[in-house]
């Protein structure tokens, strides 16, 4: 009664029967409904939509090809989970979530379907708010019935129980609530809350619930400050004085840093700690090395421990460096430090902060930056928005969402959308990818009037840009990042997300449209989760899309398309909810599993920037397998290069492409470095020295310079040309 959702039936892993309760509680409004006339057949983008009144009417205007037109409708069904709008001035239904309905017009537009002396009505509406999980709402109206009968002894016994019971899902309601924020790392507002939760508030098995989350942050706070107690007097008994100085700075650091997310950094110290075997030293160095390269990886061996430290400051004034003959520079004392081999400058990464700070926030938002970025060659520079989430800790790893605007919309009303708008009072945002921990990127990617994507490498160098320069300014977790984007921002994320399906843990294309490169790309969404949300009256959207649909449906690819009735071009903040429920279930496909063989990929690209997918890059493609976005349609012949990639369990590894240049990137996520690798190129094997793939600290390095990606860094690589040079590319070369 609200949306269609569709899904492959390849997906489906088991069919369970709903579990029904009662019967939902609903409310059928009168209104003058327009049944003939002027029909609504296609609704275009939003210009305004004036608030709903007490009897369920509102103004909707949208923008036509002849202008703004206002629409008056009204609401004629209201459930708890949806409602029926009908247009008043012409003949239209839409139906929209109930909860996208503001608390303040919900209770009015209650209030007006019967008489609120009447306690079977008050009854009726208490229901309508239990149903809808609103349970303040509920428990006002049952009191609101007492009080007009306070003297009724039999009614308040009848209202007793269902009191007590709100007064526990209340609790419940709660108390997941916080689990969630605990969970997004928001400690200090978990804590705090909880605190403010007492007997009257919270039943009996709620209440202990309380006790023992409160009971839990005790323990780690006295644990954090025992870890930092013991650690300072260890420190003061280290008699050399040239490894004091040497260790102070990242005592000092500790010290200043350590907190609920990363005190496990020294669970092998606090273990250890009181160890009489092990000298101070000894102890001290597990603390260090602890918080350099996380847990597994401390060791007792002071030594290293100092080098850990240089080791990373080295990596940092790498990574910060402004030029190649500086970056040079700082390379080469890579080789006077222990600790400067590969295999620790990959784990100091996966810890350490990211390598460049970021500015300032905004006057007004203290959650909010504003950076910027080159463009792309002789292009302006791209100025983007992040919003980080509350208590943001760039220690911790935070899922982000890349979000692209529509025409004439700005990137802070994409902010907005996601996170919520800044509130004062509180000091923070309170939309849904605060509640869950997300960091939000909002790129102005679009040129001035800019009214249709380009498919350009202009617009993918702005999105790909900002990616890569946020995850080297916050704390990203590269391996949940979601792109999504509404209107043209929803057709440019279709097209950037199947032409970069390794970067995405997920796409989100909002009221988008399938056209030039997406529909050649289809076979890039193998691998990568796709979840579009539109409208049944955006015009012949979903004719124009079905071929694209069908096509990642029929082969069980892991997309939902999702259409809601009634509805056109507008920005469904109906679907955040589920969209929050299904980013949470999911993790970029990067490596496959190391314990999942063979890992293969298929692949097909048609422009020069389209050129890596996963491990594989691409060079030298064939003239014919060359469009530029203006050179649309297709001339006569062109054929996109498919790339088909394997790895095998034996460290064999098999490309087939029609690229006349390829080169392997390697880590040990991949294949084991310490034995031979066999390389077969489009049927031919690859020479190599000894058979070995040698890592290298320059390799890893710059890899992490140009794609930001600290979880995931390659060791190694190997170019070759794989033989598949037409005349064409010869003479062009």
């Amino acid at each position: 009664d609200l949306r269609r959702t569709w899904f492959s039936k390849r997906l489906i892993e088991k069919v369970t029967e709903e579990q029904r309760g009662e019967l939902p509680e609903k409310f059928i409004i009168q209104q003058r409904v327009m049944r003939e006339g002027l029909a609504v057949r296609t609704v275009g983008p939003v210009a305004r939509i004036k608030p709903f009144d007490e009897y369920g009417r509102r103004i909707f205007t949208m923008l036509t090809l002849r202008g703004p037109v206002s629409i008056v409708q009204g609401i004629t069904v209201l459930t708890p989970t949806w409602a029926k709008v009908e247009g008043l001035t012409h003949s239209w239904d839409m139906r929209i979530a109930t909860s996208s309905i503001p608390r303040d017009e919900l209770a009015k537009i209650l209030t007006k379907q019967g008489d609120p002396s009447d306690v079977e009505f008050r009854k009726r509406v208490a229901r309508f708010y239990l149903q809808a999980e609103r349970y303040d709402e509920a428990a006002k109206e049952l009191e609101a019935i007492l009080a007009q009968r306070p003297g009724d002894p039999q009614l308040k016994q009848a209202l007793d129980p269902s009191i007590r019971k709100l007064k526990e899902l209340r609790a419940r309601q709660l108390l997941a609530e916080l689990q969630l924020r605990r969970e997004a790392g928001q400690h200090r507002l978990v804590l705090a809350q909880l605190r403010k939760i007492t007997p009257d508030t919270a039943p009996g098995a709620e209440m202990q619930a309380v006790r023992e989350m409160i009971q839990e942050y005790e323990t780690l706070e006295s644990q954090r400050a025992e870890t930092l107690k013991r650690l300072e007097a260890l420190a003061k008994q280290i008699d050399n004085e040239a490894i004091g100085q040497r260790i102070a700075p990242v005592l000092k650091e500790i010290v200043a840093e350590l907190s609920f997310n990363t005190l496990d950094r020294l669970s092998a110290f606090r273990r250890m700690a009181d160890d009489s075997s092990l000298q101070p030293g000894e102890r001290v160095s597990l603390a260090l090395s602890g918080w350099l390269l996380g847990p597994k990886d401390a060791t007792p061996k002071l030594s290293t421990s100092i080098s850990l430290f240089g080791t990373r400051e080295l990596i940092r004034q790498y990574l910060t460096a402004p030029d190649r003959l500086t970056r040079t520079q700082i390379l080469e004392r890579f080789s006077a430090y222990e600790a400067g081999s590969p295999a620790l400058v990959a784990k100091l990464l996966a810890q350490m902060k990211p390598p460049l700070e970021p500015p300032a926030p905004e006057a007004n938002d203290s959650h909010c930056y504003e950076l910027e970025v080159p463009g792309l060659a002789d292009t302006p520079a791209v100025r983007y928005l992040v919003a980080v989430p509350p208590e943001y800790d760039p220690h911790r790893r935070y899922p982000a969402i890349l979000t692209l605007h529509g025409a004439g919309i700005s990137p802070a009303r994409q902010i907005d959308w996601w996170a919520g708008a800044w509130n004062d009072k509180l000091g923070m945002r309170m939309g849904q990818a605060s509640r869950h921990g997300y960091i939000v990127i909002a790129p102005d990617w679009t040129a001035e009037h800019q009214k249709q994507y380009q498919y350009s490498a202009r617009e993918h160098a702005a999105v790909l840009n900002c990616l890569r320069d946020a995850c080297r300014r916050f704390s990203i977790d590269t391996d949940r990042v979601f792109l999504s984007g509404h209107s043209i921002g929803g057709d440019a994320a279709w097209d950037i997300g199947l032409a970069h399906p390794d970067l995405w843990a997920g796409v989100i294309p909002f009221v988008a449209t399938a056209d030039k490169f997406c529909i050649l790309y289809w076979e890039n969404a193998a691998r990568l989760p796709l979840y579009f949300v539109c409208g049944e009256l955006d015009g012949a959207k979903m004719t124009k899309n079905a071929r694209d649909f069908d096509r990642y449906l029929k082969r069980g690819y892991n997309a939902t398309v999702v259409e809601y009735l009634g509805r056109g071009h507008e920005d469904f903040s109906d679907e955040i909810l589920r969209l929050f429920d299904w980013m949470g279930r999911l993790r970029r496909d990067f490596f496959f599993r190391r314990d999942s063989f063979p890992k293969r990929f298929t692949a097909v690209t048609l422009r020069q920037w389209d050129s890596f997918f996963w491990w594989v890059e691409l060079g030298q493609l064939p003239v014919k397998a060359q469009l530029e976005p203006d050179d649309w349609p297709p001339p006569r012949g062109t054929q996109p290069v498919q790339t088909e990639a394997s790895i095998t369990a034996t460290n064999n590894i098999f490309v087939k492409t029609g690229a006349g240049q390829v080169t392997l990137w390697f880590s040990p996520e991949m294949v084991d470095l310490e034995k031979r690798v066999n390389v077969t190129i489009n049927g031919s094997r690859v020479n190599l020295r000894g058979g070995l793939i040698e890592p290298k600290v320059e390799t890893l390095l710059e890899d992490v310079r140009t794609r930001g990606d600290r979880q995931h860094p390659f060791w190694a690589k190997l170019e070759t040309p794989t033989g598949r040079l037409d005349s064409t590319s010869r003479t062009r070369q």
